[in-house]
């Protein structure tokens, strides 16, 4: 299948990388490419991952990273990644509107 990102989901990664740059940037680069990779393996396996909690829905779900969250929606011939936040954090329901753009 193919991987697209959201707009938003692009944003999370930069966030998360400048995040943890500011103490050590090499690190910063191998979790997020962590991050990447985990993605892809979502587009390669797209039922693998468990259903969004929050929603229920089947075509939403999600995979963890350790403590991050990356949420995806399975369409026809694409997985999209929405977005990618940390699991403590509450599920940022604008997430799902930002994947229409």
């Amino acid at each position: 299948m193919k991987l697209r990102w959201s707009r938003r989901a692009q944003q999370d990664l930069l966030e998360i990388g400048r995040f943890i740059a500011k103490d050590k940037r090499a690190v910063a680069r191998k979790w997020v490419e962590r991050l990447r990779r985990r993605a892809r393996q979502a587009a390669k396996f797209p039922n693998s991952g468990r259903v969004v909690p929050e929603y229920s829905r089947p075509e939403l779900r999600e995979i963890l990273l350790q403590n991050y969250r990356i949420v995806y929606q399975v369409g026809e011939g694409a997985v999209e990644i929405l977005t990618v936040f940390e699991g403590h954090l509450l599920f940022p329901a604008d997430s799902i509107a930002d994947s229409d753009e």
